[in-house]
């Protein structure tokens, strides 16, 4: 048993989306223990933010014209492909940054896409926690609804492109404990914190199951 285990915070010792991924996984890794975590940090360890433009310009490139970069780019790209691939389940924590997706993240997704192709459902069938953390309140009747670009373009690439098995843990309000102007929100932002670690340890039982 393989599982895939990917971060996009910036901010690891105190990500409020790794704390949901992190309950999911104990319960993973308490059913599969000795099994293999293939773990991925796109906030300490991100990729060049190149490299996808060198993959997907070497396709198009005669093989014997193609440069040392783009033959790099190429080789990187068919790495992460076949980390997601060889998956038997999937955490991703992702949270979200200036209402959308990490650059960090869209290159890794850009550059799995160029590796793989870009209709290969490389999750079919794979059980997937998506968790996603959101610093203020996005919906229904909030000032900031529709502001999530980060949620839909997730769920487009895992679940419609990729077509996992998906279950999209969301935690908003995460700053209200920090932030001037949101202390009225604290006690709705535990519930939400409260609500998402709960939703978290039984996505992990599921992929466990599986």
């Amino acid at each position: 048993m393989n599982l895939f285990r990917l971060d996009a915070s910036i901010l690891p010792g105190t990500s409020t989306s790794a704390e949901i991924a992190d309950a999911a996984e104990a319960e993973w890794t308490a059913a599969h223990p000795g099994a293999t975590v293939t773990r991925r940090h796109l906030g300490t360890d991100p990729l060049p933010a190149e490299a996808w433009a060198l993959a997907t310009t070497a396709a198009f490139t005669p093989e014997a014209d193609r440069t040392p970069a783009q033959l790099e780019a190429l080789a990187l790209a068919a790495t992460l492909a076949e980390e997601v691939q060889r998956a038997d389940a999937a955490i991703l924590a992702v949270p979200l940054y200036n209402f959308g997706v990490s650059q960090h993240f869209k290159t890794w997704a850009d550059l799995v896409i160029a590796g793989a192709g870009p209709t290969t459902p490389l999750l079919k069938g794979t059980p997937t926690v998506l968790a996603t953390s959101l610093g203020g309140g996005y919906g229904p009747g909030t000032p900031r609804e529709g502001w999530d670009h980060s949620t839909p373009y997730l769920e487009r690439v895992l679940g419609d492109i990729w077509q996992a098995d998906l279950t999209v843990i969301k935690r908003e309000l995460t700053l209200a404990a920090t932030t001037p102007g949101m202390e009225s929100l604290q006690d709705l932002a535990e519930q939400h914190r409260i609500e998402a670690l709960a939703a978290a340890s039984r996505a992990g039982r599921t992929l466990a199951g599986n």
